[in-house]
Parts: structure tokens; sequence; C-alpha cells
């Protein structure tokens, strides 16, 4: 019997295969947020992912398995991390502490 915490982690698989800049296979996606000819924004399974270039096209998506491929010039692929920007203290709340 597996653990719950092996289990989290297969859950949450994402690849990305990219061939000669030219065509992206994405595996692990659960949400298309915004897309146009020079950006893709996924939610993932491992968190946001931005795709920049040029000339991008979704060509195929299959919701069920959460894979994306995507043709055009790939100049990028970022991942934006889940978590919360820290608060900074303010000046005022560090005097008063």
């Amino acid at each position: 019997m597996e653990s719950k915490k092996e289990m989290n982690v297969e859950e949450k698989k994402s690849n990305l295969t990219l061939q000669n800049r030219k065509k992206l296979q994405v595996s692990g996606v659960q949400e298309v947020i915004s897309f146009n000819e020079e950006e893709i924004i996924l939610s993932t399974s491992l968190g946001g992912l931005n795709i920049k270039g040029q000339n991008l096209k979704m060509n195929k998506l299959d919701v069920n398995n959460g894979e994306l491929n995507i043709t055009g010039t790939i100049n990028s692929c970022i991942y934006r991390s889940n978590k919360k920007p820290e608060k900074k203290d303010t000046i005022l709340s560090r005097l008063f502490r």
C-alpha cells in the first residue's frame, strides 16, 4: 500500500517535451487561463506555466488527460510558484512591535 505522500507526488506529474523549438507537448494541464499568438498561460499540477513565443497555436487540448500540444516558435517556458508572496512588514509595523 502506497503512503499518502507518495500518491500526492505521483498525482502531481507534469512533463514538457520540446521538439526543435517548434512543437511543445505539455502534460498535467489543469486549465488554460489565457492565450494569444505570443503567450499561453496555463495552470498545471505543478503550478502556473507561462509559454512565450511567436505564432503560437494550440493544436490539441485533451482536458480528460491534461495534455496540450502547441506549435509555433517557442522562446521560453517559465513555471510560476504556487506560493503567495510573503507580506513584508511596513516601517510602522516594525516600530510598534
